[in-house]
C-alpha cells in the first residue's frame, strides 16, 4: 500500500545508462540496511539509451515525463512519489545513496526539508569545476542567503530530503536548473523548518559531459532569485536613486555649486533630474511586482506588506500623481516668468533651465505614478470565471417550468 511507503528516493533521468544502475543499487541497499520501507523513482524524461529497461531490471519504478527539464522531471517524480518523505538526487553517482541516514533521521526529527552542503561534507578533486567552487556556487548561495534571510550555505546541492506534503504545499513552477533555487526560496519564505547535513560529492561516472551549463543554468538561478526578490531587484536600487535625486537637486536648484576646483551645474541638475525619474519608476515596479507575485501564489502574503498597500489606494496615487503634475505646471510658469523677465530674449541656459527640467521632471514623475497607480490597481480587480448564460439553461425547452 502507498501508505505503507515511508522514503521515496527520487533521480531525474535523461540518458544515464551508464550510471542508474549503480545509483538505484546504492539505493537499494540502503533501504535494505536500514529496513525503511521504501520505494525507488525514476521520473524519465525521455531517455534514448535504454535507461528505462535498466532502471526496471533493477527494481526501480519508471515514471515517463514528457515535458523537458531538470525541474519538471523532479516536479512530476514528487506527484507520483508515494512515499511520506522524499529524498532526491542526480542519477550520475556524484551521491552516495547508500548513505542517507542523516536526511532520514533529520526528516524524522521533524525537519521539513533537508539540504545538503557539498562545501562541509567533502568535494573529490575533479568532482566539480573550479569555477562552480569558487565562483558560481558560493556567490548565488551568498545571494539567496542575502536576498531571502535563508542560513543554507550550499543553495545548489543536487541530494536533498523533504516532507513530500510540505513541498507539495509550495506550488513549486520552474521546469528548468531554477527548480533547485525556487525550493530553497519557497521553503525559506513560507518559513519551513530547514536543516542542513554534510554530504560528500564525488566525481560523476558518465563519459558524456554533463547536462549542466555552467553560465545558461547560472544564470538562470541568479535571473529567478532577481525576480523572486523585487525590494532587490527594484525596491532597494528604486530608493537609492530617487535618494540621490532629490539630494543633489535640491542643491543644485538654487545655482552651481563649486566645490574644490570642480562646478557642479546644470548637467549635474539634469542628470538628478534622470536619476529621481528612475528610481520613482523602479520603486513603483516594485510595489506592482511584488503585489502581483504575493497576489498569484509565487511569493507569500506579507501583513505588512499588505498594510502598506491597503494605504496606497488609488485614490491616494492620483491625488500624488496630480500634486505633482501641478507643481510641474507651476515649475513651468517659472520658467516663462524668466523668459518673460528678459523681454523674451537670449536666455542663460545656467539659469533659466532649471525650471524647465524641474517642470519636465515632475511632470513625468506624475505621469508614471499615475499609470502605475492604475496598474497597480488592475492587480486587484477579483477575477471570477461567471457564465451569464448557461447555454443549456438558457434553452428553453430544457427548463421544468
Amino acid at each position: 500500500m502507498a501508505t505503507d511507503i515511508e522514503l521515496t528516493i527520487l533521480m531525474p533521468c535523461l540518458n544515464e545508462a551508464e550510471t542508474l544502475a549503480a545509483c538505484i543499487g546504492k539505493a537499494s541497499a540502503f533501504l535494505a540496511r536500514t529496513g525503511i520501507a521504501g520505494e525507488i523513482l525514476i521520473a524519465d524524461n525521455g531517455s534514448a539509451d535504454g535507461s528505462q529497461a535498466l532502471a526496471e531490471k533493477a527494481g526501480a519504478r519508471v515514471i515517463a515525463v514528457p515535458e523537458r527539464g531538470y525541474g519538471a522531471a523532479l516536479g512530476a517524480g514528487i506527484q507520483a512519489a508515494r512515499g511520506r518523505y522524499v529524498i532526491m538526487g542526480d542519477a550520475d553517482d556524484s551521491y552516495d545513496f547508500s548513505a542517507l541516514d542523516a536526511y532520514v533521521q533529520a526528516l524524522r526529527d521533524g525537519a521539513d526539508l533537508v539540504m545538503g552542503n557539498r562545501f562541509a561534507g567533502g568535494i573529490a578533486q575533479g568532482a566539480m569545476p573550479w569555477h562552480h567552487r569558487y565562483i558560481g556556487n558560493p556567490v548565488l548561495s551568498a545571494v539567496g542567503r542575502l536576498f531571502f534571510r535563508s542560513a543554507i550555505g550550499d543553495f545548489h546541492c543536487g541530494l536533498r530530503g523533504f516532507s513530500r506534503v510540505a513541498i507539495l504545499s509550495l506550488n513549486l513552477r520552474t521546469s528548468g536548473m531554477e527548480f533547485a533555487s525556487e525550493m530553497v526560496v519557497k521553503a525559506t519564505l513560507a518559513q519551513l523548518d530547514i536543516r542542513e547535513v554534510p554530504t560528500t560529492l564525488a566525481k560523476d561516472g558518465r563519459s558524456r559531459p554533463p547536462h549542466l551549463r555552467s553560465f545558461r543554468d547560472g544564470w538562470r538561478h541568479l535571473r529567478f532569485l532577481l525576480l523572486f526578490s523585487p525590494r532587490w531587484l527594484f525596491l532597494y536600487p528604486g530608493i537609492a536613486l530617487l535618494l540621490l535625486g532629490l539630494v543633489v537637486g535640491a542643491v543644485l536648484l538654487p545655482g552651481p555649486l563649486r566645490l574644490g576646483g570642480v562646478t557642479f551645474d546644470i548637467h549635474t541638475f539634469l542628470v538628478a533630474a534622470l536619476c529621481i525619474i528612475v528610481g520613482l519608476q523602479s520603486v513603483a515596479f516594485a510595489v506592482i511586482g511584488r503585489r502581483f507575485a504575493s497576489r498569484y501564489g509565487f511569493i507569500p502574503r506579507s501583513g505588512s506588506y499588505d498594510r502598506l498597500l491597503e494605504a496606497l489606494t488609488l485614490e491616494r496615487v492620483l491625488l500624488g500623481a496630480v500634486l505633482l503634475m501641478l507643481l510641474g505646471a507651476g515649475a513651468l510658469l517659472w520658467g516663462v516668468g524668466e523668459w518673460a523677465v528678459r523681454d523674451f530674449g537670449p536666455l542663460n541656459p545656467s539659469s533659466t533651465m532649471r525650471p524647465v527640467i524641474l517642470a519636465l521632471t515632475a511632470l513625468v514623475s506624475g505621469f508614471q505614478l499615475m499609470m502605475s497607480g492604475f496598474m497597480s490597481s488592475m492587480i486587484d480587480i477579483p477575477i471570477h470565471e461567471r457564465r451569464l448564460a448557461d447555454p443549456a439553461s438558457a434553452d428553453p425547452t430544457q427548463t421544468g417550468a
